[in-house]
């Protein structure tokens, strides 16, 4: 069995959240719908949706399911809605929030489908950015950290849908 070497610890992830929910706040409406991208972002935008609150910030929270990665460690570059959102959007600002902004094609992906349902501001936000990976312009509005070139899962991210329950984002070795 493969071993996980912390990266960005709980604490570390925690404080960084409240930083970003005070700058989100700053740069967008008091009211936002938040479009998680599952299955990576769900600790994170659990996480950030209550730091949010804590500074005011009103939430309207939905989920959709994309995929470009199945159970391999390499995007295919093949983005899949696999479930989609359910909340309007039309005249709302919205945040998107996912895990990691890696090959940048994912999230390239659902800023402009958010972008062509009516959405009136759409910002993206993303916990890790691997920026030596990036195949598509696109730059995060919000970023938790900068992650090296290594495999991380935790806190939300796996490998074949395990190590998500992590409370920490390490690496994956072995």
């Amino acid at each position: 069995m493969a071993s996980v070497r912390p990266l960005f610890s709980a604490a570390a992830i925690a404080a960084r959240l409240e930083t970003m929910a005070a700058e989100i706040a700053a740069a967008m409406p008091a009211e936002i719908v938040v479009a998680a991208v599952l299955k990576g972002s769900f600790m994170f935008a659990a996480d950030l949706v209550r730091a949010l609150n804590r500074v005011g910030v009103a939430t309207t929270v939905d989920f959709m399911r994309v995929s470009s990665y199945g159970e391999s460690i390499r995007s295919s570059g093949d983005v899949r809605i696999r479930f989609d959102l359910e909340v309007a959007l039309a005249g709302r600002a919205v945040l998107i929030v996912d895990d990691i902004l890696d090959t940048g094609r994912t999230l390239a992906f659902v800023r402009e489908l958010l972008g062509d349902r009516g959405a009136t501001l759409v910002k993206t936000c993303c916990l890790l950015d691997k920026p030596s990976r990036r195949e598509t312009a696109i730059v995060a509005d919000f970023i938790g950290f900068t992650c090296p070139n290594l495999f991380v899962v935790g806190y939300g991210l796996d490998f074949g849908d395990r190590y998500r329950e992590l409370p920490y984002v390490g690496v994956l070795e072995g």
